[in-house]
């Protein structure tokens, strides 16, 4: 979830509440196959995360299928079916109103793998293994001037 809203406040307890229970309810609609499609039911769908607005009639879910495979279609599909999805959530939370569903595709897992990537990039590697054998020998000469310091305070 996004740790900062519009306005530059972190999510309130209340939005973090009812978007894990929306997290919750939209996971148990997808593992039971409530809704009759045949790309939904053809993929395993992970909720990862529901954002909600601060003032709790907007929600934004980020869903990705298992092995991030066919993504759009998974996204497209959830989208049509948001009035039912609304409805289903109705009857099973405790909320005055249902807020207007939005899914996108949750892109932290392709992010965090380009990440790795470069950061496994062996020019990269090596950068990064000369930059901490010169910080260890900078750190050791700073430590042993404190040293030095001390000993003659």
């Amino acid at each position: 979830m996004s740790n900062v809203n519009r306005a530059g406040k972190p999510p309130s307890q209340r939005q973090l509440r009812v978007g894990e229970l929306l997290r919750h309810e939209l996971a148990e609609i997808f593992i039971r196959h409530k809704i009759q499609d045949d790309v939904l039911e053809n993929h395993v769908i992970t909720v990862t995360e529901v954002s909600v607005s601060p003032d709790l009639k907007k929600a934004v879910a980020y869903i990705i299928p298992l092995g991030g495979k066919g993504s759009k279609k998974v996204v497209k599909a959830a989208r049509a079916h948001i009035p039912f999805i609304r409805s289903l959530l109705a009857k099973s939370i405790n909320l005055k109103h249902v807020p207007m569903l939005n899914f996108e595709k949750d892109s932290a897992f392709d992010n965090n793998a380009h990440m790795n990537d470069v950061l496994n990039n062996p020019h990269v590697a090596q950068d990064l293994a000369s930059e901490q054998e010169g910080i260890t020998s900078e750190q050791e000469g700073l430590i042993s001037g404190q040293e030095m310091d001390q000993v003659t305070d």
